[in-house]
């Protein structure tokens, strides 16, 4: 009788701690999720406004602001990314691979030009503020419509969408979670290319709504991680 209980403890102890590593994967990926989301809100939120063609464009450029929002969508492409594949490899969901490569090959075709906008823009908005020269700003359009840099980053923009509106997709389906909550995530990559020729306050919302979009799939998959997550079936 004593060797059975003992028995049952010990196959009770490692189902706990074959479930430990799965667990841990997805606060993971939540945290990713979470991170990137509200990252992208300080991208747009920090980001110094104002007229790109005069010296106060240049000053904003040339500011720390300017490189600390940048970098902040950059880590915001990188841990959403991140989290996607987290979500791929999360008991359940069941995401598939085809979405989450397509998100990363969006991103990397991005980064690039987030690189050049961050660290090269910063460079010209300097130059032009010592030498008090506004014309030195017609580089910066130069840059940003270039036909090589201006398609990759179109491209890539274009697959983020089209990878994050797939992700919204397959949440839906798989039953994990609630059924709308990849659809922010998807709408704000899907307005990524407009919410440039916004207003300060309709980029600032942008922003708003992806950092919505990544804390509502973290939390969804943080609470299934705890197994306190509503279960329902798969197209509810």
């Amino acid at each position: 009788m004593i060797s059975c209980e003992i028995i049952a403890l010990e196959m009770e102890r490692r189902f706990i701690l074959s479930l430990e590593p799965s667990v841990n994967r997805a606060r993971l990926t939540a945290l990713s999720l979470a991170a990137g989301g509200v990252l992208f809100l300080l991208y747009q939120a920090v980001r110094p406004y104002a007229d790109e063609t005069a010296l106060e464009g240049a000053a904003a450029m040339a500011s720390p602001a300017w490189v600390a929002a940048h970098l902040s969508a950059v880590a915001g492409f990188v841990l959403i990314a991140s989290g996607l594949l987290g979500l791929h490899l999360a008991p359940g969901v069941r995401l598939g691979l085809p979405p989450v490569v397509t998100f990363w090959i969006g991103t990397g075709l991005v980064l690039p030009y987030y690189g050049a906008e961050t660290f090269g823009l910063q460079v010209i908005g300097a130059r032009a503020v010592h030498d008090r020269d506004a014309t030195l700003l017609e580089l910066v359009d130069q840059f940003r419509f270039a036909p090589v840099p201006a398609a990759m980053f179109l491209a890539g923009l274009v697959l983020l969408a089209a990878g994050a509106v797939a992700v919204a997709v397959r949440v839906r389906r798989s039953g994990a979670g609630r059924r709308w909550s990849g659809v922010p995530l998807a709408a704000g990559f899907v307005l990524f290319v407009p919410q440039f020729y916004g207003t300060p306050a309709m980029r600032v919302a942008h922003g708003a709504l992806l950092a919505a979009g990544g804390l509502w799939l973290a939390y969804d998959l943080w609470r299934a991680g705890d197994g306190t997550a509503p279960a329902r079936r798969a197209g509810a």
